[in-house]
């Protein structure tokens, strides 16, 4: 019964810590203080606007958030040919957002999307140039996929810089032939420097994001300090397992 609903949903607010909220800014204070939050809050409006807003900061709020750091780039290296993927996704990316992609399972360069002009092509802003076809990308859940698997209806997960993210669909995946760049960057570690790569496209639409803002991977230089996301262990079908596993 109706009743019977209520006192479930009263039971479990008496064990959940609720905030009482006038609007969609008190209710994003309220999930972030103590870098906790509240489990809940209680919205007392009847305007369907506020309401709305509202239910995106809770969606926000429940989100992965993921503690990303700088890495100082020992080499930057042209490879030659190698198949290179684009994630050309079914959302509108930020200026601010992209995917993480790496060579090595524990270290995930951030790359931006493609939602900058550039003097020889227009903007792609759904699109994420991800490298090359043997690499990592970060799905939800925080597990990986190798770029070759990826199809159309896979879901990714879209980060920003400050490491809020999100997921989006997969609509195409494109796999040409393109000449590459060899980035490896150092990652200091409680065990000591550690050294992670990626192989990304030799083109000046490819973007990272370094210290100074976003940067070309052809402006890259040894010394940059790029984004990226850094855990140790290994991954076996692209879920984290606590082994020890050599990747280099």
């Amino acid at each position: 019964t109706r009743s019977d609903e209520m006192n479930s949903t009263i039971e479990q607010w008496i064990d959940d810590l609720v905030a009482g909220v006038d609007s969609a800014d008190e209710a994003a204070t309220a999930f972030e203080t103590l870098e906790i939050g509240v489990d809940d809050v209680l919205l007392d409006t009847d305007d369907p606007d506020v309401i709305r807003e509202t239910v995106e900061v809770r969606d926000r709020s429940e989100r992965e958030r993921l503690d990303l750091r700088y890495a100082e780039v020992k080499q930057v290296e042209e490879t030659g040919a190698a198949d290179r993927v684009c994630i050309d996704t079914g959302s509108l990316l930020e200026d601010d957002e992209g995917m993480l992609v790496g060579s090595l399972s524990r270290g995930l360069f951030f790359v931006h999307g493609e939602t900058a002009d550039s003097p020889y092509v227009a903007s792609r802003p759904f699109r994420v140039n991800a490298g090359a076809v043997h690499a990592y990308v970060r799905t939800p859940e925080g597990e990986t996929k190798y770029l070759a698997e990826l199809q159309s209806g896979d879901r990714v997960q879209v980060a920003d810089t400050a490491g809020h993210t999100r997921e989006a669909i997969v609509g195409r995946v494109k796999i040409e032939k393109r000449p590459m760049f060899r980035v490896q960057a150092e990652v200091e570690t409680d065990d000591g420097p550690d050294v992670v790569e990626t192989l990304l496209q030799n083109a000046e639409t490819v973007k990272v994001a370094t210290k100074e803002g976003r940067k070309a991977v052809t402006d890259l230089e040894a010394g940059d300090e790029v984004l990226l996301y850094y855990e140790e262990g290994g991954r076996h079908f692209g879920e984290k397992i606590e082994e020890s596993i050599i990747e280099k």
